[in-house]
């Protein structure tokens, strides 16, 4: 199973502000440390020397990552035309048959928030919202099971209770 590389405007410029704050401020302030914990002589039973050393480490696998993740990720941008439909960025707001009513939001796997409800557009729940409207019902098949929701509002901004 290919896995997209869709991701919305405000998720890709959080992913490019984390990379420009390692790249900026982060790293030259280990750097630094690690500078200064390295005049100090001997490494070898240096902790500021070592912890910062793994956190360098670290700060740099990431930036890496960050680079050529942001080099392959496809910006999707809201069009007046999807209005109505549920389809990448959308929240949609759903209820099951006992009358639970829960909201999420498709996007791109790097901008995966279980806590705000934010699935993937690879994801069984995803996969059985996009194309649909308000009224439809959506059967998402996982692991647990299957389970029908109810499409109740379909908005391409976050809701406001």
């Amino acid at each position: 199973m290919a896995i997209s590389n869709l991701i919305t405007r405000v998720g890709w410029e959080t992913l490019d502000k984390r990379l420009k704050f390692l790249w900026k401020e982060e790293r030259p302030r280990v750097t630094k440390v690690v500078s200064w914990a390295a005049s100090l002589g001997d490494r070898s039973e240096n902790a500021d020397y070592k912890e910062n050393k793994h956190l360098l480490r670290s700060i740099d696998r990431e930036i890496r990552f960050l680079v050529k993740r942001l080099e392959v990720l496809e910006i999707v941008d809201y069009r007046p035309q999807q209005d109505g439909t549920v389809y990448f960025g959308a929240y949609a707001e759903l209820e099951d048959d006992n009358g639970t009513v829960i909201q999420c939001r498709i996007v791109g796997r790097d901008e995966l928030d279980p806590k705000r409800n934010f699935v993937t557009v690879d994801s069984p729940m995803a996969k059985a919202l996009i194309g649909k409207q308000v009224d439809d019902e959506a059967v998402v098949h996982t692991p647990a099971g299957t389970k029908t929701w109810y499409i109740n509002k379909i908005q391409y901004n976050p809701f406001i209770d």
